[in-house]
């Protein structure tokens, strides 16, 4: 994080609203990815974000060094999402198979990669998301998430060999 940057969250945290806006116009995009990461619904991610938002603009006082404000964010983000999640389905991580030997067509295949996404933790989901769909680096990744280098490495390695597993008879069904 550049020390204008550090500015920006150290004058949101004290409630200039410009800078507050200024990082919501760049962090906004990244908070959808990790809600929509978890529930895989536009509308209620949406929802997600506008919440975190506000929780984050009443409790800006709560983080204490603004290097740590985006992971904060993140953080509002995904347990908002996951209180949603957890009152919609129960949840699960097992890498359970998807139908070893059924005919399957592309729209089929989006439909495992949907149902693949969604056996992951949320964290798992959100890393991917921002990895993948979101183009995001693994620097601005672990900034968002709070965490380490190789802890994102590590869940993105698991979360890709479990997806992998999960989509190989789909994927091998369409050579």
């Amino acid at each position: 994080m550049d020390a204008s940057e550090r500015e920006q969250y150290r004058a949101a945290i004290q409630g200039d609203r410009e800078a507050f806006e200024m990082i919501i116009r760049t962090n906004g995009r990244a908070l959808f990815a990790i809600a929509y990461g978890i529930l895989q619904d536009r509308g209620e991610a949406e929802d997600v974000v506008q919440d975190s938002l506000v929780k984050a603009w009443k409790t800006r006082w709560r983080v204490r060094d603004p290097e740590k404000f985006p992971a904060w964010l993140a953080t509002i983000a995904r347990h908002r999402a996951h209180d949603i999640l957890r009152k919609r389905r129960p949840f699960s991580y097992p890498c359970e198979g998807i139908g070893e030997n059924e005919p399957i067509d592309t729209t089929a295949v989006d439909q495992k990669l949907h149902s693949a996404l969604a056996t992951l933790p949320e964290l798992h989901r959100a890393a991917l998301t921002l990895r993948y769909f979101e183009e995001m680096d693994y620097r601005s990744i672990e900034n968002m998430l709070g965490v380490s280098n190789g802890a994102l490495r590590g869940i993105l390695g698991r979360s890709l060999a479990c997806l992998r597993k999960q989509l190989r008879p789909a994927l091998a069904s369409m050579d």
